[in-house]
């Protein structure tokens, strides 16, 4: 494949390729519309089917929910327990996807009469997932129906035990499973072995899947007339935490995902939600929330409360109904996210190091003693960034144990690879999906799970990252870069995992002023095209870098084709639109 604009080696050592058919904006023909349409094409759209993607409606892509195993069978029994007004527990993870999961059930249940009760286990004390000492003592307490949310799939041991003391279970979950289940009243997770046609909706986060469970329950009641005599609530109220889950979890954002964040921010930005609203502006938002809002602003505040506080403080906060109490949950929250950022910082550094030190290996696996376990999935996301390469990293406890979080590139299915470990007698515990796992394992066998990973996955990682290249879907002049264009690809969006931002190239341009801004290390830029128009360009944290050096240090002489994501800055007096440069060539 040729090269996109003669460039086989970047600054950054990568060859750029159309991501498609290339749309030269720069010909004064262009219209903003032929890139959109592009956009969706080289997305995987066929052209047959670009107007139900232009505008993904939750009616154009919600697929009926009884396809999935066991989806009537939980829609039964949760309707019997509405009926007779059982005691239900909630039982949810400690991240973003488990709260959203169990507050959207919690709020659906609360609408159709029912208080259902929330669990959210101690990340530290108990771990992730069902314990069968939980689900027992919530049988104890008067729960005979226990719906777990994004998690269970593996839970083995805790659902006998829930078996043994007579309390139905239902999973409600997305992550990989074994070929064996776990016993459970119900078990719905697209990524059964066994699923059929629900397979096909195996990217949904596991708030999707409650969400089809909540319509499947909906009908059901309805079938039995139920809503005679009573408002049937409004599933579509509850897409604003659909979306929250779905994007902080980085879901895929194709199909009915992408539906639930279009739809879900629309909700959010009328701030029904009483803790989102008060999220929202403890996140200092004075704008309707993005799809980027909700995965570097709200859903790292969430996670911040699962990570280094109180697990429940999600759950809490987006099943409020007091606004003082929502207000002060946020900026609990708030205040534990700023402290998350300093652990974070700290076992960063320390995990870089090691990463440096083991440069040969093609999985970054570190461990560190002492390590805060709040933090380790964030700083594996920084380090699979950072080095090009899957990382796991394990926080050693006192107890000798270690807590692991693993993240990948794609092309390299980690999760699979940690359930074969799991098999191998490496693990205590572990799942996942293909782009993010969590382990539990004993000190002294953490070099050989790095064996195996390696073993097992070196090869896969050296062809994804042989095939690594920089995906181009324009190329602009500078005066090309402009909120019209940017508003215009915006229509293609949502962007996010599975179906990523468009990335354009602008110049060739000279850079005439390059500086250093911030305590972050990043370099903003003014550079010109062949006309003389000029444009604002940033490129975030790499001062450091060969990136930022080749932009501090660049002659007048010699041009750049710049390459990144064109973003509207709002500082001014009016709107202006700038490059976030990915990556630099030399234009020879």
């Amino acid at each position: 494949m040729s090269p996109a604009l003669n460039v086989h080696r970047s600054i950054l050592g990568q060859p750029w390729r159309w991501r498609g058919l290339a749309a030269d904006a720069r010909d004064p023909n262009f219209a903003p519309d032929d890139l959109v349409t592009q956009l969706l094409l080289t997305r995987g759209v066929d052209r047959a089917d670009l107007e139900r993607h232009r505008t993904p409606s939750i009616r154009a892509f919600m697929p009926d929910p009884s396809i999935f195993r066991d989806m009537d069978r939980a829609a039964e029994r949760l309707a019997d327990a509405v009926v007779a007004r059982e005691q239900v527990a909630i039982f949810g993870d400690y991240d973003v996807d488990g709260a959203t999961s169990a507050a959207l059930l919690i709020l659906l249940l609360r609408d159709l009469g029912l208080e259902a009760t929330p669990y959210i286990p101690d990340r530290l004390m108990e771990g992730y997932g069902p314990s069968g000492e939980a689900l027992v003592r919530l049988k104890q307490q008067g729960h005979g129906l226990i719906v777990t949310v994004d998690c269970g799939a593996q839970a083995f041991e805790a659902l006998a035990m829930a078996r043994d003391v007579d309390a139905d279970v239902i999973v409600v979950d997305h992550h990989k499973c074994a070929s064996e289940l776990p016993v459970a009243h119900a078990l719905v997770n697209p990524n059964r072995l066994d699923e059929t046609e629900g397979a096909e909706h195996g990217h949904l986060a596991a708030v999707g899947v409650a969400f089809l469970l909540g319509a499947a329950l909906v009908r059901t009641l309805r079938t039995r007339g139920y809503f005679v005599g009573r408002q049937e609530p409004r599933l579509l109220d509850l897409l604003d935490i659909v979306a929250l889950g779905t994007v902080a979890d980085v879901a895929q954002l194709k199909g009915l995902n992408r539906a639930f964040v279009a739809q879900g921010l629309k909700v959010m930005a009328q701030r029904r939600n009483i803790g989102l609203a008060a999220l929202i502006e403890a996140s200092r938002l004075t704008r309707a929330p993005t799809c980027t809002d909700l995965g570097f602003a709200l859903g790292p505040r969430i996670n911040a409360g699962g990570r280094v506080g109180k697990s429940d403080l999600g759950v809490r906060l987006l099943t409020t109904r007091d606004p003082a109490e929502a207000r002060a949950i946020a900026a609990e929250l708030d205040l534990l996210n700023e402290e998350r950022r300093a652990i974070e910082a700290e076992v960063q550094a320390a995990a870089e190091s090691l990463c440096v030190t083991g440069e040969d290996r093609m999985v970054a696996l570190v461990a560190g003693q002492g390590w805060h376990p709040g933090v380790i999935g964030i700083v594996a996301g920084r380090l699979k960034e950072k080095f090009g390469r899957p990382a796991l990293v394990i926080a050693v406890g006192d107890d000798g144990i270690g807590k692991g979080s693993g993240r990948s590139i794609p092309g390299v299915d980690l999760g699979a690879a940690v359930l074969a470990a799991k098999d191998a007698g490496l693990l205590i515990a572990g799942g996942g999906h293909a782009m993010a796992c969590g382990v539990t394992v004993a000190g002294d066998r953490v070099d050989a799970l790095a064996a195996f990973l390696e073993e097992r996955l070196a090869e896969r990682i050296a062809a994804a990252r042989g095939e690594r290249a920089l995906l181009l879907d324009a190329v602009l002049s500078p005066a090309g870069v402009n909120p019209m264009l940017v508003e215009a690809m915006e229509a293609g969006g949502p962007y996010g995992m599975g179906w990523p931002a468009p990335r354009i190239a602008a110049g060739p341009v000279r850079v005439l002023k390059a500086d250093i801004v911030g305590t972050g290390g990043h370099v903003r830029v003014i550079v010109a095209g062949p006309d003389g128009r000029s444009m604002k360009a940033v490129a975030f944290r790499q001062a450091d870098s060969e990136l930022g050096q080749a932009l501090l240090s660049a002659p007048s002489h010699r041009r750049l084709w710049l390459a990144g994501r064109a973003k509207v800055d709002t500082w001014g007096s009016r709107p202006a639109a700038e490059l976030h440069i990915e990556d630099a060539a030399w234009a020879e």
